[in-house]
């Protein structure tokens, strides 16, 4: 006569438990129901004895991938999508990132759990424990399932509105921005022809500044115009390149920017037709991801990009490509459009100087990259402004625009390691944009306009637009804040491939793989 089955999770009571705890922390969200299914196959008896042989092996994979799927990682599908592009990272670089994950805070209280969990099995069915917190959840969850809010602390975190309220939410702020659009007008034939320069920055947000305590770096009190609470409303490189050159209509879904855009949503396009001849500069080769292709494509530039051949090369990509020193790129682009006819240019650059993976040359080449990081920040900032400067010797008149991608991460918070941009919180696409008149003949009128409004490209498009209007160079000089009447405000709304983040009623909230929103209550 064979030996009853006993009932209980054993061990496995331990994994549950780590896992209520770490969802405790904010670290991990919780499907209880799919956890309570899970154990509810440990503790059913095997039909055979082949499958209890076999449960136990099989069990492990299976903990695996719902301990993935409780995590606030990118979906399985989402990741295995990236594959190609991780496949162009450096050996060194797949090092730091593995590095990254290992959090020696977590790894000390997941001792302590096991320790206290083998004397409290002792005296106390630790599975019943588990079982009665998960069925707890389970009843507090919403039936429609999806993420649990992440805790805010031990006490718990309210949770959002209805997925149906949110949902319509995000539906009326895309019908509102699809009726939004900037036109820019010709100059007046009298007008001081001046260039409008674009500075597309990689991998820097306000948070990236105060962690590196570089908020306030000289740089920042330079321009005319300062937008505090810009949003990218993207945390990877190629949405934002698509975002800022559909700049002149409003935010479109991320799943549109794929698309042909409407007519008069291009941002280069429109320029050109106001007399503006492109002009398109990069710090790097722009291959990774077909990243020129696309800047190119959604621009409409067909124009061949800066020549880079024989310029410094002080860093490395994460793919070990070379990235150009940026005061040497744009000097060179300065000397060049010195020896142009043009009247009028607009120039787009982009620098991944800041980017994630990158390598120091020479003395710091064998230093990670999170922590050569304000050593670059700071040397990207010199180099702006010393361009700025360089702007202002020269004597041409150019309205410039710095506008970052999205945010390095560098601090990360409890839902994404430092690096991961996955979710596009605040702490990523909120991004310091600054706008400078340089010319012979600026006179600006009063203080430096600071903008703390919700703000996103169809802000800086409107600005723009104004200074072609209104031209801000002569005698009578330009007040800034003439050209901020009837600024366009945008509501806080960041979204890539699977994942939306947006703001209402002064909260965030995060809805991942359409499964339902959740607050989200991230904190570094």
């Amino acid at each position: 006569m064979s030996e009853p089955h006993r009932i209980g999770l054993g061990p496995w009571s331990f994994y549950f438990l780590a896992k209520l705890a770490l969802f405790w922390k904010g670290l991990i969200g919780f499907h209880a129901l799919e956890n309570l299914a899970f154990a509810a196959l440990l503790l059913c008896p095997p039909p055979s004895p082949a499958w209890g042989r076999l449960r136990p092996w099989a069990s492990v994979p299976a903990a695996a991938a719902l301990l993935y799927y409780d995590s606030w990682l990118p979906s399985l599908s989402r990741a295995l999508s990236q594959g190609a592009l991780l496949a162009g990272f450096s050996g060194a670089y797949l090092l730091e990132l593995l590095g990254r994950f290992v959090n020696w805070q977590v790894v000390a209280l997941l001792v302590i759990l096991w320790v206290g969990h083998g004397v409290l099995a002792r005296w106390l069915r630790t599975g019943v424990l588990a079982l009665a917190a998960m069925a707890f959840l389970a009843v507090q969850q919403p039936a429609a399932g999806g993420h649990p809010a992440a805790p805010a602390g031990p006490a718990g975190e309210k949770r959002a509105g209805s997925a149906t309220d949110l949902d319509a939410v995000l539906k009326a702020f895309y019908a509102a921005e699809a009726r939004r659009r900037v036109a820019f007008p010709p100059p007046a034939p009298g007008d001081a022809p001046f260039d409008v320069i674009f500075l597309h920055v990689c991998s820097l947000s306000w948070d990236d500044l105060k962690a590196m305590e570089l908020d306030s770096h000289p740089l920042w009190q330079r321009f005319d115009f300062l937008f505090s609470r810009f949003n990218s409303a993207a945390s990877y490189s190629g949405p934002a390149a698509i975002r800022i050159q559909r700049g002149t209509c409003g935010q479109a879904p991320h799943s549109a920017l794929y698309s042909a855009a409407p007519e008069g949503c291009y941002l280069m396009a429109g320029l050109q037709a106001a007399g503006y001849e492109p002009s398109l500069a990069l710090n790097h080769d722009g291959h990774f991801d077909g990243f020129l292709g696309l800047v190119k494509g959604q621009a409409g530039m067909n124009v061949a990009p800066l020549p880079l051949a024989g310029l410094p090369v002080p860093q490395r990509g994460f793919d070990d490509s070379p990235i150009y020193d940026d005061l040497a790129t744009l000097s060179r682009w300065l000397e060049g459009r010195g020896k142009s006819d043009q009247p009028r240019v607009a120039a787009f650059f982009n620098t991944i100087s800041l980017h994630d993976g990158n390598r120091l040359a020479g003395a710091g080449a064998g230093r990670g990259s999170l922590d050569t990081y304000r050593i670059r920040l700071k040397k990207l900032l010199d180099d702006t402004d010393a361009f700025l400067e360089k702007l202002e010797r020269s004597g041409r008149r150019a309205v410039v625009a710095l506008i970052p991608e999205h945010g390095a991460a560098v601090r990360g918070d409890r839902m994404q390691i430092a690096g991961l941009r996955e979710i596009p919180s605040p702490a990523i696409t909120l991004v310091p944009v600054g706008v400078k008149v340089v010319g012979p003949d600026v006179r600006r009128s009063g203080d430096a306009a600071r903008v703390d409004a919700s703000t996103s490209y169809l802000a800086v498009s409107h600005l723009i637009a104004r200074m072609l209007e209104y031209s801000p160079y002569g005698q009578a000089g330009f007040a800034p804040a003439t050209y901020l009447a009837d600024l366009p405000t945008t509501p806080f709304v960041a979204e890539n491939e699977s994942t939306v983040v947006m703001e209402h009623e002064g909260k965030y909230f995060l809805r991942q793989d359409k499964e339902g929103w959740t607050e989200y209550g991230a904190q570094p």
